[in-house]
């Protein structure tokens, strides 16, 4: 269980939480919504015990699985297998084996060898105790329904993309939760930032059944609405504008639906009350105009002051970012040419004999299985990496902007200011403060360390950055992500309108809809074809 009485957050000077009490317990399957910036990322980690709250105190009882939004991995040299086995403490006694093993096979006969058949014997005996070998295999289904492949599991976190490496953490917790206690359920509580990032269509029903079967507590945060409809018996809804968390005690529908009649509700008795105030307010002029019902007026007035005071505070409609993307600099008819290209990472091909030419305006989308290269081919196009062979070659003019999902182009320990200026250094003071103010970031938060904003509030500054670059080619990787809808909506307006080039990597097919592309890039094969719609339905797939 985890209980935290008296809690108050706060992000600089500005109050996200005050005075709440909130638990979580075994049968809980708690959706945690709230626009972009309101204190959910923030929420999560001190329920975790990874932040401290400014006020208050939170009590943990139970083992937690957390998954922030940017999980900083450790040892990059271990294997994805490892990682996950080591959720129970499986992965150094599989290491021991393995070297056993391999000792074995190298020893000629004697006492040497003996030796190592003992010691393999002792680990093989207490990792079958552990339930070792019935583990390993669950751990394998659980990677394989994540779109693990068995061969990825054998490699070094450092080969693997950004997305197969949440993946594999994500693995690791589930791992960690399938394990039943004595009484064969599962005490171990999930606190879920955006899990379903990076997962392809297939993945994400395969986590909605596991997290709607889960027996111990579990917090999510998504953005996700049809896992917030399949698997959440509770909503805390954090309030921006308040700052306070509202509990309901019921399934997502019933949340809407009563948000909706809450809303419809406190707009009638507004109008009824205001009305009525007006009528008060109406009579109590005329009465005013004699001396003798003086008195009469001023209670009448004072009676409609009483019933506009006691309505429930008007709802403000919450501030969106005013996101577009930058009216793009000139240059020639081919600014990006890219010819040959591979990418390997140890013995592992990524991709190879990719060739692409990116015309002034053109619209390209990026298809492909995770792990396939897709965010390996923008690092490369954006010259973040070398390929192995071929080359990347500019065009007259060309500028790129580049949009990374792992937010790599933040400087995480500069604050948001320090960022926006080393990214447009040639912008005025005034420029940026403006620029800023356009995606919601002003006063205080000026001041804060990039690594402490919320994914959606990262998205937004890199994509500040990217308006400020006058680029006429954009490489976007899955630019919608941890954005609220409102956001979400902003980022397709601005993908409809803008007139330079683009190259998206995405799993949203609104985002798709929204580019209207021209051609299409299938990796790894680097096939490349004309859109239609037929390759639509791999979006959410691929």
């Amino acid at each position: 269980m985890i209980t935290a009485t008296g809690l108050e957050l706060r992000a600089g000077s500005r109050t996200l939480l005050a005075d709440t009490t909130l638990r979580v317990q075994p049968g809980d399957r708690i959706g945690l919504v709230g626009r972009n910036g309101a204190g959910k990322t923030t929420t999560l980690k001190v329920l975790a015990g990874e932040g401290q709250p400014h006020a208050g105190d939170v009590r943990i009882s139970s083992p937690i699985g957390y998954l922030p939004q940017d999980p900083r991995e450790g040892d990059l040299s271990v294997t994805a297998r490892d990682r996950v086995l080591s959720a129970r403490g499986l992965d150094v006694i599989a290491r021991d084996m393995e070297k056993a093993q391999i000792a074995m096979a190298e020893l000629a006969d004697g006492p040497e060898r003996r030796k190592a058949i003992a010691r393999y014997g002792r680990l093989e005996e207490r990792f079958a105790a552990l339930g070792g070998y019935t583990a390993e295999s669950e751990a394998a289904r659980i990677c394989a329904n994540l779109g693990l492949e068995q061969r990825v599991l054998g490699q070094p976190l450092s080969t693997l993309s950004g997305g197969q490496r949440r993946r594999v953490e994500l693995a690791r917790i589930l791992f960690a939760a399938s394990e039943a206690g004595p009484d064969g359920k599962s005490d171990r509580i999930l606190l879920l930032d955006e899990p379903t990032n990076h997962l392809d269509a297939d993945s994400i029903s395969w986590l909605r059944g596991f997290l709607k079967q889960h027996t111990g507590g579990l917090v999510v945060i998504s953005h996700d609405v049809g896992l917030l409809a399949e698997v959440v018996n509770k909503v805390w809804f954090l309030d921006a504008m308040r700052g306070e968390l509202d509990i309901y005690n019921m399934t997502w529908q019933r949340y809407l639906d009563a948000r909706a009649t809450d809303e419809k509700r406190r707009k009638r008795e507004r109008a009824n009350a205001e009305k009525k105030a007006a009528a008060l307010l109406q009579q109590a002029a005329k009465l005013g105009a004699k001396a003798t019902k003086a008195v009469a007026a001023k209670n009448m007035a004072r009676r409609a002051e009483q019933m506009l005071a006691a309505l429930e505070p008007e709802q403000r409609a919450e501030k969106v970012a005013r996101i577009s993307f930058p009216a793009p600099a000139p240059c020639g008819r081919t600014p990006l040419t890219a010819a040959g290209l591979s990418k390997s990472y140890g013995s592992l091909e990524v991709f190879a004999g990719v060739d692409l030419a990116i015309d002034r305006g053109s619209r390209v989308v990026v298809l492909g299985l995770n792990g396939a290269g897709k965010t390996t081919l923008l690092r490369l196009l954006a010259g973040l990496e070398q390929p192995d062979t071929g080359t990347v070659r500019p065009g007259h003019g060309l500028r790129i902007g580049y949009y990374a999902q792992e937010h790599e182009t933040l400087d995480h320990d500069a604050t948001v200011w320090e960022n926006i200026r080393h990214m447009a250094p040639d912008a005025s003071d005034q420029e940026l403060r403006t620029l800023l103010g356009s995606f919601l970031f002003g006063g205080e938060q000026l001041d804060q360390r990039a690594g402490t904003l919320s994914g959606g509030e990262k998205t937004r500054l890199a994509l500040a950055g990217l308006v400020s670059s006058a680029a006429n080619v954009l490489l976007l990787d899955e630019p919608t992500n941890n954005l609220d809808p409102a956001s979400r909506e902003q980022v397709l307006s601005a993908l409809r309108s803008y007139t330079g080039a683009v190259v998206l990597v995405t799993h949203d097919p609104g985002a798709v809809d929204a580019l209207e592309p021209e051609r299409v890039i299938v990796l790894p094969d680097g096939t490349e074809d004309h859109w239609s719609d037929d390759y639509r339905e791999l979006v959410e797939l691929a």
